[in-house]
């Protein structure tokens, strides 16, 4: 047996053709889910890249596992601490070592654990292949190392192979041919209106249309497409254009190994894929372009697609699940064993029985997590996201909202005033999930308020005041009482 898997960075499943977005972004892709299973309401409960494929790899929520932020100690795994052996639990039971102790060769194509210095990542991998740009690199300079590689090894029987792809993760940087597919072309859902974009320059808080760079409005020299700031519709439309070229580039990619795996008749039933994403991004939604700072749907919810042998061809899995149920799946796939651990076990719930006969193996709702950014914690039930914040990352976001995000996927309309049962029923769902987590914890805090406690989420950190006094003297300058009674002199 072989396995490939593709890992697409801040890939947003509702800019996949087979998810039912009309531009041409991932025709690859789509053949993919047509030869295997598709997981419709697939997140990632702990967002963004560290956190995501730290709950993805170790098969725990980051309540458990540790690793809720980019910084400070929620950016490393909890400590096993005195009951640790030779070797960790978590490094024993993770994603790769399946792969590894069902006898197969284990390979990965990925900057991930030099950018985060997330070495654990590499548990269970035979080889680690790195380009060394710590994510900056595009996905033609990884494809060549992975088509040698298969040139050597490819049709030799039992490997597992990681190919990690950045190009939709900001900056936005297609090359010129993936970019004019859609330059001009209309938009699948053209939701940001003038008066809606009108709205977006004045919005508070990093990474709005001002401030693309997060902070400031200055392009970086490297990547001379992605601008400072949007100044028109047209530019933020253009915009959009840019992140849709990343991932057609990066299907493209995907396409050139397919098609060197049917060239050599390995693109077969003993063939298995898995395509997936550590996050989505927030294009315009909250007023925020270009980044995955929050715990919303368009940052969460991430595309699943699976082909496996003997399995379901061109089905479509309707449940929720998250990315801590990938590991336990593939366990019992594999048929490998879980090495005993103290306590904690992997939080997933097995989905294979779906991939196998459409046995529906979901949860009844999933808990979302944003730490590096916000601090915020969702819940993603029925059509709703019901989103309580912490600290909102010197953005004006409201302490509570609830989204129809069925009807209302952009999050333009909060129900919370209207729905006060909806938003207690969210409330509670997450109460009940935190105290259910913490009473299996190894550790007596919530990482989240570890972060709280250590000033707050990294990538604001320090940025008050500057960012104020970049403020005055602007139309944006109504902001700035709001940011004081909001988060006072906490700096």
């Amino acid at each position: 047996m072989r396995v490939i898997m593709f890992d697409i960075d801040t890939l947003r499943a509702d800019h996949m053709g087979c998810y039912g977005y009309g531009r041409p972004t991932t025709p690859v892709m789509d053949e993919v889910a047509r030869d295997g299973v598709r997981f419709d309401h697939y997140y990632c409960p702990n967002a963004p890249c560290l956190p995501s494929r730290a709950s993805m790899v170790t098969g725990l929520y980051g309540i458990h596992n540790g690793i809720v932020g980019h910084g400070g100690t929620a950016a490393d795994l909890h400590l096993q601490g005195r009951n640790r052996s030779f070797t960790d639990d978590v490094s024993e039971n993770s994603f790769f070592m399946q792969f590894r102790r069902a006898g197969m060769h284990t390979v990965s194509f990925s900057t991930f654990a030099e950018r985060h210095s997330a070495w654990w990542f590499n548990a269970g991998l035979h080889e680690c292949y790195n380009v060394g740009n710590r994510g900056g690199e595009s996905a033609d300079m990884v494809t060549p190392h992975v088509l040698d590689w298969l040139e050597r090894n490819g049709k030799k029987d039992n490997w597992m192979m990681h190919v990690h792809y950045w190009d939709p993760h900001t900056p936005y940087r297609a090359p010129d041919d993936c970019e004019n597919l859609f330059t001009g072309q209309p938009l699948s859902d053209d939701w940001i209106t003038e008066d809606i974009f009108k709205e977006h320059l004045l919005h508070i808080g990093p990474h709005c249309a001002n401030e693309i760079y997060m902070w400031h409005d200055t392009p970086s020299p490297a990547c001379p497409k992605h601008p400072g700031r949007l100044r028109t519709l047209a530019e933020a439309k253009h915009f959009l254009d840019l992140y849709d070229a990343g991932i057609r580039f990066t299907d493209d990619n995907i396409g050139q190994i397919i098609s060197w795996l049917k060239a050599n008749d390995l693109y077969n039933d003993d063939l298995a894929v898995i395509i997936t994403s550590d996050h989505g991004e927030d294009i315009g939604e909250f007023g925020i372009y270009a980044e995955h700072g929050l715990a919303d749907e368009p940052v969460c919810r991430i595309p699943l697609i699976i082909k496996w042998p003997g399995m379901r061809q061109g089905a479509v899995a309707k449940g929720f699940h998250d990315n801590v149920d990938l590991l336990p799946t593939m366990r019992e796939l594999l048929n490998t064993p879980l090495i005993t651990w103290d306590k904690l076990k992997h939080d997933g719930v097995s989905f294979a029985k779906t991939l196998k006969d459409g046995t529906d193996c979901s949860k009844d709702y999933v808990v979302l997590t944003q730490c590096a950014h916000v601090c915020q914690r969702s819940v993603r039930f029925d059509d709703y996201l019901y989103m309580r914040t912490v600290h909102g990352g010197y953005h004006l976001i409201p302490d509570e909202l609830l989204f129809n995000v069925k009807d209302d996927p952009h999050e333009l309309h909060d129900l919370s005033k209207e729905r006060p049962d909806l938003c207690d029923r969210g409330a509670r769902m997450i109460l009940d999930w935190t105290d259910r987590m913490m009473k299996s914890s190894r550790y007596n805090e919530d990482p989240m308020w570890t972060v709280m406690r250590e000033g707050g989420p990294e990538h604001c950190r320090g940025q008050l005041k500057n960012y104020i006094n970049r403020l005055k003297g602007t139309e944006r300058e109504y902001g700035i009482p709001l940011l004081l009674e909001k988060y006072g002199e906490e700096e």
